[in-house]
């Protein structure tokens, strides 16, 4: 019983780790659109969601996510 525990626990978290990675592969092209769209037609809630996605794009290089070692 213990070990089936064990496995559902590791699956879990190996599909959302490809979650995650199949997100920042897609964030990229999401944060240059959004980059041209600010500068063609700028409002406040383009600069926010543009620094929001550039947060979550960044937070991945300096692994502030929850990902441990």
């Amino acid at each position: 019983m213990g070990r089936r525990r064990f496995f559902k626990n590791y699956r879990y978290n190996r599909m959302l780790e490809r979650f995650v990675a199949v997100l920042f592969q897609i964030l990229l092209p999401l944060i240059i659109f959004q980059f041209i769209r600010t500068i063609l037609l700028p409002t406040k809630f383009d600069m926010i969601l543009l620094g929001i996605l550039v947060v979550l794009y960044l937070s991945q290089f300096a692994d502030w996510s929850s990902k441990k070692k």
